[in-house]
């Protein structure tokens, strides 16, 4: 599907985490990195457990040069995968949190 046709979908009965995530990836592929980081931080409110959304807003935000957003992010995502048993998402987001201390001055 295109952004259209998603947008369309947005505040419908097949609104949800899913639809958010979807479209954000590809409002971020098109360089609208704004709208992408407002649709996953409504997927997370709507399904806080979905850490593939924390993932994909914490990249997002470390792109936009938002350092502690992307740790807020991936720390959010963090605490989900280890409460829902997640032990790939919990690898792959620790890995990004190693990488974000290593290159950030504060870190």
């Amino acid at each position: 599907m295109d952004v259209d046709s998603l947008r369309k979908l947005l505040g419908t009965p097949r609104d949800g985490a899913l639809l958010r995530l979807a479209l954000a990836r590809l409002l971020a592929g098109r360089g609208e990195c704004e709208e992408a980081m407002r649709h996953l931080q409504e997927a997370v409110s709507m399904e806080p457990g979905y850490t593939a959304a924390w993932k994909e807003l914490g990249r997002l935000r470390l792109q936009a040069g938002q350092a502690a957003g992307a740790r807020e992010a991936w720390t959010s995502g963090l605490d989900q995968a280890v409460r829902n048993g997640d032990k790939q998402a919990e690898r792959e987001i620790t890995v990004f949190l190693r990488r974000l201390e290593k290159s950030t001055p504060s870190g």
